[in-house]
């Protein structure tokens, strides 16, 4: 039996989406199982290290998140190479022709996994009866979505552009037993105080996920906290920007760009408390997930799916979007309190080991395939 994973991403670092491909090729193999994992080109260096397992084969695809004929030839060309039993989509556009083309290439099962966040204010509502059957159409070789979240599930049914049986909401996991690097020598590394009460937020630096915001609420934290200090992980177009506006915070920030593998790296041990402040609909949020995993309470915002991960009160704060005087108060409650701190940051350890467990997560999906208890 042979599942070929098809992801439309580069694989630069080893984040959320490289963990799980990882623990799914290494279930894959406990059943008798070959994963072939196809990225948008062939993973290098510690990457590739991280995934290669005795059972994985990988490979390149380009732009599979166009719809058009030459893509469509690129899947052929990819399910002859490799003649998977299963083929599994992920970041590559619900929309597509790569089902149908499956099944005529002798694919016996194919999913799709929805990991789309969607446009700040977006609310699902029913396609047009047209464009409603024009993707059930499209999709009909589809055996069945998968969504991260109940709103990623939500929205996909409210649209309508498929039959609800064939969605199925499994989330986006952690690895509860990851090694977290040290904090203190990621704070020495980064110079960042040993005594600095740090708030992290990981992320692209985009307007998007707020960065914007969380430097307007870390005008006012700082203002009023002199140990405050700003962690910022990530790259993006905008990053030398956001950078420039908060040159007059200079000292109380650090930027660190894209890091190669944040958890193992060390930046949640490192911060007191972990912020995304996005903006977006957010479909899930992986770094929310690996904050609770690494015992760190977050500040979010209320967007999309992200209050199924934040436990308002519990595991964290969440405030309303481009609020960012809400986001500073709460911050700096946090920061005051080390007690509140720790129990919210328990109570979010005790939450990803029960709603995100990587573990159980993946077991589930392998269910899905019909694989449990097969060999080959």
């Amino acid at each position: 039996m042979k599942v070929l994973s098809v992801f439309g991403v580069q694989p630069q670092r080893i984040g959320g989406a490289e963990v799980f491909a990882r623990e799914l090729s290494r279930r894959l193999g406990e059943q008798g199982c070959q994963s072939v994992l196809c990225y948008e080109s062939l993973p290098e260096g510690e990457v590739r290290r991280f995934l290669a397992l005795p059972n994985v084969t990988f490979d390149a695809a380009s732009d599979v998140w166009k719809f058009d004929l030459a893509r469509a030839r690129q899947m052929a060309a990819l399910l002859r190479r490799h003649r998977p039993d299963i083929l599994h989509l992920y970041f590559t556009g619900f929309l597509s022709p790569y089902p149908w083309v499956a099944r005529r290439h002798g694919v016996s099962r194919v999913y799709f996994t929805d990991q789309g966040s969607h446009p700040e204010g977006y609310a699902p509502t029913r396609r047009p009866w047209w464009k409603r059957c024009t993707a059930r159409a499209l999709n009909a070789p589809l055996d069945g979505v998968i969504c991260i979240s109940d709103y990623n599930a939500r929205c996909m049914v409210e649209r309508g552009l498929i039959n609800p049986a064939r969605v199925r909401r499994i989330y986006n996991s952690v690895d509860p037993g990851a090694r977290h690097g040290d904090g203190a020598q990621f704070r020495q590394r980064w110079r960042i105080p040993p005594d600095a009460l740090v708030a992290a937020q990981a992320s692209w630096m985009i307007p998007d996920k707020g960065v914007g915001d969380l430097i307007e609420a870390a005008r006012i934290v700082c203002a009023r906290e002199p140990r405050a200090h700003f962690l910022m992980a990530g790259e993006g177009a905008a990053r030398p920007e956001f950078m420039n506006a908060a040159r007059d915070m200079e000292g109380r920030f650090t930027w660190t760009g894209l890091l190669q593998n944040p958890t193992a790296e060390g930046l949640y041990t490192a911060a007191d408390v972990v912020c995304q402040m996005s903006r977006w609909e957010e479909a899930f949020g992986w770094v929310i997930a690996e904050a609770m995993s690494a015992g760190r309470p977050v500040v979010a915002t209320r967007v999309g799916g992200v209050p199924e991960l934040v436990a308002d009160g519990v595991t964290g704060y969440l405030a309303e979007k481009r609020d960012p005087a809400a986001c500073a108060q709460l911050l700096l409650r946090l920061f005051a309190d080390p007690d509140l701190r720790r129990r919210m940051g328990a109570a979010g350890r005790q939450m990803a080991l029960e709603k995100f467990d990587l573990g159980r997560n993946v077991d589930e999906l392998i269910r899905l395939y019909g694989l449990a208890g097969q060999t080959s």
